[in-house]
């Protein structure tokens, strides 16, 4: 039997999911099943020119109003309506049935629920890659594309262009929709004299997981470090997957975040600011995209993998003081919690940590 796993909005379905399996043990939980009201059908497929192996993943129909916006950018905890069905080697071309009446749905539970009216619809295919475990589990889930498991935006994810149709959820019709446009690789960006990038394959995470899975980190370097031959001391900093510069240096001119991001590059670039190297480190897993930074018998050895692995790389890129008094950790909400844990299990090797 195959497992399937998804994770597509929250890290609180973990805790969701926890927390029910300790009720399941004092009482027994029915889910709710769909009422049967909806008889809408959607028939969603994969041209073989656009994938010409068997699908495996799951299959979405993404329902809007908003016209201005493609629907999969519009899904969130309380985001436009999608339904989705698991499909397993789901032969080239044929159709993936998203049936409304059987269908679970979020944040609308129910098809039925969602009034008759003209929508844009788009159907989406989230991937799935087979991983053999070290521990005898085979579990078929998506392999992160160096996106961070943003499903929406993953490289080699299936899509199709958004259709406008007359949708009453409570007539038996069939709609059709063709997804086949493959979203293309990531584009990381280059590296410049401040600001630099790498990821490699790590050996223990790929043995654990029986296929490739990488790490990776995103460094700042201080003003003079092209110009100097000294070592400097480092904060690795803890967060969720990004690819953004530390301490938002790259900022862009206008948005979000750009004027604290101008003033700290001025601050940085000065001649009195300390002089120090930032780093985030990059470890998505098959779940989520951050691994924690701790082994999981679930999750692997991501811990010893930063520990043994990712760190000693950066040491050896880079001109560090290879002293605890000179490594130190920071991070918030989840960055929080990871750089607090990694004080903790490793005191001799990290001088000192601020979590939030």
């Amino acid at each position: 039997m195959i497992v399937f796993l998804r994770r597509i909005i929250a890290p609180a379905v973990v805790g969701c999911v926890a927390t029910a399996t300790v009720a399941a043990a004092q009482t027994p939980m029915i889910l709710p099943g769909p009422s049967g009201r909806a008889h809408v059908k959607f028939e969603i497929r994969v041209p073989a020119s656009v994938r010409n192996e068997p699908l495996t993943g799951r299959v979405y129909a993404i329902i809007t109003t908003d016209s201005t916006r493609e629907p999969r950018a519009e899904v969130g905890r309380v985001g436009v309506p999608l339904f989705g069905r698991d499909v397993e080697h789901l032969a080239p071309g044929a159709p993936a049935v998203i049936d409304g009446a059987t269908t679970l749905g979020t944040p609308v539970f129910d098809m039925a629920d969602i009034p008759a009216g003209d929508y844009w619809i788009q159907p989406f295919v989230n991937v799935y890659s087979e991983f053999k475990r070290a521990d005898g589990h085979v579990l078929w889930m998506h392999d992160d594309q160096w996106e961070g498991q943003n499903w929406a935006r993953s490289p080699g994810n299936i899509y199709g262009a958004p259709r406008k149709v007359h949708l009453d959820p409570r007539a038996s019709t069939v709609i059709q929709l063709v997804a086949d446009k493959t979203i293309p690789p990531i584009q990381v960006p280059a590296n410049s004299e401040y600001v630099q990038r790498f990821k490699f394959q790590s050996p223990s995470l790929s043995k654990f997981w029986g296929r490739p899975i990488y790490l990776g980190a995103t460094v700042l370097l201080p003003r003079d470090y092209a110009t100097s031959t000294i070592s400097y001391p480092v904060n690795y900093i803890q967060g969720h997957f990004g690819l953004a510069a530390p301490y938002g240096f790259e900022a862009s001119a206008t948005g979000r975040g750009a004027a604290a991001g101008r003033a700290f590059r001025d601050q940085w670039m000065s001649d009195g600011f300390p002089r120090i190297i930032a780093v985030t480190f990059q470890h998505p897993t098959p779940y989520f995209d951050d691994s924690y930074a701790v082994n999981s018998v679930n999750m692997g050895p991501y811990g010893d993998a930063i520990m043994n692995e990712l760190i000693p790389e950066i040491e050896k890129r880079y001109r560090v003081i290879k002293e605890p008094w000179a490594r130190w950790l920071s991070g918030g909400s989840t960055g929080g919690w990871e750089s607090l844990a990694l004080q903790i299990f490793h005191p001799d090797f990290f001088g000192g940590n601020r979590s939030s």
